[in-house]
């Protein structure tokens, strides 16, 4: 069985790659993210940040408890935003809504609760499917991820440790 801090910095590194890969996509391929899709890669950095300050701390008995916690609940956030993400992608033409302004000029011109409000109702720019790999789009493989980090950050919570941790 692996130890607690080989699982973080297994999920460390496994953030890491996706957010190499999610800058592949932008700076090679040329694929401009959308404001869902950064807002998926801030997710991403940080449930790979929790996981390495696990790493680096090396908790013990409920610590490791908490820094699941706080990685698994990160993760699911992610799922979520990914999930409305693929939704949007699947909308039919006739309801997928209109192109919006950018992430930069919405986080400019708007309070935070209204920015964020906006970027999650998504627009026709998050619909667009420009990239797939066995038939999922990258917001689908970018839930799948979540879904992964999710659960990791689950095993880490309800992992057993032995009493003397929690003297």
């Amino acid at each position: 069985m692996l130890s607690s801090r080989s699982i973080f910095l297994l999920g460390f590194l496994f953030c890491a790659l996706m957010l190499g890969i999610a800058g592949y996509f932008q700076f090679i391929d040329h694929l401009e993210p959308c404001p869902l899709c950064i807002l998926q890669r801030v997710f991403t950095l940080l449930v790979g940040a929790v996981m390495l300050l696990a790493v680096l701390h090396d908790p013990k008995g409920i610590g490791i408890g908490i820094y699941g916690l706080l990685s698994g609940l990160l993760a699911l956030i992610g799922a979520g935003i990914s999930a409305r993400h693929v939704w949007l992608q699947n909308l039919p033409e006739e309801q997928i809504p209109t192109c919006g302004p950018g992430l930069n000029f919405i986080l400019d011109n708007f309070p935070l609760s209204d920015a964020i409000n906006m970027v999650l109702r998504g627009s026709g720019e998050c619909a667009e499917v420009l990239w797939t790999f066995l038939g999922l789009s990258i917001p689908a493989w970018t839930l799948l991820a979540f879904v992964l980090l999710f659960i990791m950050g689950l095993v880490q919570v309800f992992r057993k440790v032995t009493s003397e941790y929690y003297l």
